[in-house]
C-alpha cells in the first residue's frame, strides 16, 4: 500500500508591526511597538500622582477644556476657599464658581461639581467617602461614577486608573485624535466605544502608560490641525501619516515652483 504524503506544515504569519490597512484596528505587535516607542521618545510614561477617589474624580471635572496648569490652580483655590469636602458640598454655586475661575468654565463646572456631591451624599447617608471603591470590582465602581450627573466615561476611566491603579485607559481629547489618526478607529466611533475599543486592542499592563504617551504625543506632535508627522515616531506604523505627508511634500513642491519660502 503506498505511503500518504504528509500534508505540509503551514506556518502563520509572523504578526510584525506594521502599518494597519484602511478600516483594520493596529496589530497586537504593532500595539506593543507604538507603546515601546512612545516610551522611548516621550517617557518615562509615569501616571499622575495618586489621589483619593474623590480628589481624582472632582480634579477630572475641573480639567475638562483646560490645562493642566489652569486645572491645578483652580483645584488649589478651590481646596483652599472649601477645606473639606463636606464644606465643599454646602457651597453656593456662585461661591464655588468664584474659586475656581482659574480653570474656565467655571459656571459650568461649578453647578456639576455640586450635583455630583449632592448625588453621592444622598447614596451614602450623606457620606462623601469614596475609598470603598479601593476594594470593589472594576465593574461596580465603573457603574456608580457613570451614573453620578455628569460623568462619563473618561472621567470614570481617570478614577479608575489613576486613583485605584486599575488598568483602565481613559479617552480624552488628545488620546481619542491621536488613536483615530493611529486607526484604532473611526472618526464614528464616540466616547463610550472608543473606551471599549481601546482598552480591547491594548493589554491591560500597557494602558495607563499608554493613555500617558498618547496625550503626549497628541500635544506636541499630533496636533488637531495639522500633526506634525514628519517628526512623529509612529510615522512609518500610522495609516494617517502617507496623506499628511503627502500634502507637506506637495506644498513644498509648489512653494519651490512660485519661488516663495515655506513656513514663517
Amino acid at each position: 500500500m503506498p505511503r500518504a504524503t504528509p500534508t505540509p506544515l503551514v506556518r502563520a504569519p509572523r504578526d510584525r508591526p506594521r502599518r494597519p490597512d484602511p478600516g483594520r484596528p493596529p496589530s497586537p505587535a504593532t500595539v506593543r511597538e507604538i507603546h515601546r516607542r512612545l516610551a522611548r521618545a516621550l517617557g518615562p510614561l509615569d501616571p499622575p500622582l495618586r489621589r483619593d477617589p474623590i480628589e481624582e474624580l472632582i480634579l477630572t471635572v475641573l480639567s475638562q477644556n483646560t490645562s493642566d496648569v489652569n486645572r491645578d490652580r483652580a483645584f488649589a483655590a478651590m481646596r483652599a476657599r472649601f477645606p473639606t469636602w463636606e464644606s465643599l458640598a454646602d457651597a453656593g454655586p456662585h461661591e464655588l464658581a468664584a474659586a475656581i475661575k482659574p480653570g474656565g468654565l467655571s459656571n459650568i463646572k461649578a453647578p456639576r461639581i455640586l450635583a455630583i456631591l449632592e448625588e453621592i451624599a444622598a447614596r451614602q447617608d450623606g457620606s462623601l467617602d469614596l475609598r470603598w471603591m479601593r476594594d470593589a470590582p472594576s465593574d461596580r465602581v465603573l457603574g456608580y461614577l457613570v451614573s453620578l450627573p455628569g460623568v462619563g466615561p473618561k472621567t470614570a476611566a481617570c478614577v479608575l486608573a489613576f486613583s485605584l491603579g486599575r488598568p483602565a485607559l481613559p479617552v480624552d481629547t488628545h488620546v481619542h485624535r491621536v488613536a483615530r489618526r493611529l486607526g484604532f478607529y473611526d472618526e464614528r466611533t464616540d466616547a463610550v466605544r472608543a473606551h471599549q475599543l481601546m482598552e480591547l486592542a491594548v493589554p491591560a499592563s500597557m494602558r495607563i502608560t499608554m493613555h500617558v504617551g498618547l496625550i503626549r504625543l497628541g500635544r506636541l506632535i499630533c496636533k488637531p490641525a495639522r500633526p506634525l508627522c514628519e517628526d512623529c515616531p509612529l510615522q512609518d506604523l500610522c495609516p494617517t501619516a502617507p496623506s499628511v505627508l503627502g500634502a507637506v511634500a506637495s506644498e513644498g513642491a509648489r512653494d519651490a515652483r512660485t519661488g516663495r519660502r515655506a513656513g514663517p
